[in-house]
């Protein structure tokens, strides 16, 4: 996971750059006013379930208990990643208007990065998706605009009354030199206020196709991920999953979903979440078996059962094994600090947000598994 954010967080400041280049180039100049773009293009979430957790913030456990930082470690990443992505398309759009290219444009310019000529365009009154946006801005590497993807780097779509956007973006195609090693690697950032729902605005994350790294050095890499995340005054609730394809824990069982579902408070920064760890392969989207049947702790005990009896010929003590693994009882709580504790609720002020989870459910572990993004 943490490959995956180096590597999304490397293209920040690729994207930001490569606009500056070409502003420069044309001699255009700052301005205060966002003219034609969108503001925002991301909905925060709370600090309790998006910040890294670090383990000397967090409650201490026995030596023989799993520490609950080791047991949502995955979801801080997770979260972490879907915000990057999105935090990418405001700065293509902070940069698009602090250098002025606030209206209908066609130019050329060549990369300060991989020194190769790219084309930025935008246009008016397209439709993508079953609808009509009122500008999309494209730029694509002129000499790849004949291969099968169109040398698209990227393509943004928006709305500005009420605000709402569509954002794709192959690096590859927009810094050879930087991505060369990810040459399929796709993400996708839909925002809206439009609402859905209860929801005052929202947001979807798809990633796909990530250069995955030897599993021997990271067994946990993510390959492809899509998250949900709305917002309604000061709740905000977020699902989704990630799909790691060499992941094994204690057996010989390889490809897992982290699949998970969370509500927090943003003023009060406190947080609840459940997660389990179905198949990639599982072609369901049942609450019930991806959170209740696949539960971390299910899926735990049955690795550690199964490691047992493969290397001793019989089963872990009961009572050593429910203790061990106390901290992944579900839900998981959280403030600022991190994970607090699992199973039972730390206070009243949980239960609001506690209540919300049956209502979410992840994605369909197999739709992940196969996702796929393109260009229009």
């Amino acid at each position: 996971m943490k490959h995956t954010k180096n590597f999304l967080f490397g293209i920040l400041a690729v994207t930001a750059m490569m606009f500056f280049t070409a502003c420069e180039e044309n001699n255009v100049q700052p301005t205060n006013d966002y003219g034609i773009l969108p503001e925002r293009f991301k909905v925060d979430i709370p600090n309790s379930i998006s910040n890294e957790f670090k383990s000397g913030s967090l409650k201490s456990t026995e030596g023989d208990t799993i520490n609950g930082n080791e047991i949502y470690a995955h979801l801080a990443n997770f979260i972490a990643i879907g915000e990057g992505s999105a935090e990418i398309v405001e700065s293509i759009i902070w940069a698009i208007k602090v250098y002025n290219i606030d209206n209908i444009i066609d130019l050329t310019y060549t990369s300060d990065d991989d020194y190769r000529v790219k084309h930025l365009a935008v246009v008016s009154d397209v439709d993508f998706q079953e609808q009509t946006w009122e500008y999309q801005l494209t730029i694509t590497d002129v000499e790849s605009e004949g291969a099968e993807d169109g040398g698209i780097g990227m393509q943004v779509f928006w709305n500005n009354s009420p605000i709402e956007g569509i954002a794709l973006i192959k690096p590859y195609n927009l810094n050879r030199e930087e991505d060369a090693d990810a040459g399929d690697a796709m993400f996708k950032v839909k925002y809206s206020e439009v609402g859905m729902g209860d929801y005052d605005a929202y947001m979807i994350v798809e990633i796909a196709d990530l250069p995955l790294p030897d599993a021997n050095w990271d067994a946990f890499a993510v390959n492809n991920l899509k998250m949900f995340v709305g917002k309604k005054g000061n709740m905000v609730d977020v699902y989704g999953n990630s799909n790691h394809p060499n992941a094994q824990f204690f057996t010989d069982k390889t490809g897992f979903n982290w699949a998970f579902v969370a509500s927090g408070l943003d003023s009060e920064d406190i947080g609840v979440a459940e997660v389990g760890l179905p198949p990639s392969t599982l072609d369901t989207s049942s609450r019930e078996i991806i959170l209740k049947d696949y539960s971390v702790k299910n899926v735990l005990t049955e690795e550690i059962n199964q490691w047992f009896l493969d290397a001793f010929g019989i089963r872990p003590h009961e009572e050593d094994l429910a203790n061990y693994l106390k901290n992944a009882d579900a839900p998981g709580y959280f403030n600022t600090g991190g994970f607090v504790q699992g199973g039972d609720s730390p206070g009243s002020e949980y239960d609001e947000i506690e209540a919300r989870l049956e209502s979410l459910s992840p994605y369909n572990p197999k739709e992940i598994n196969d996702l796929v993004i393109s260009f229009k």
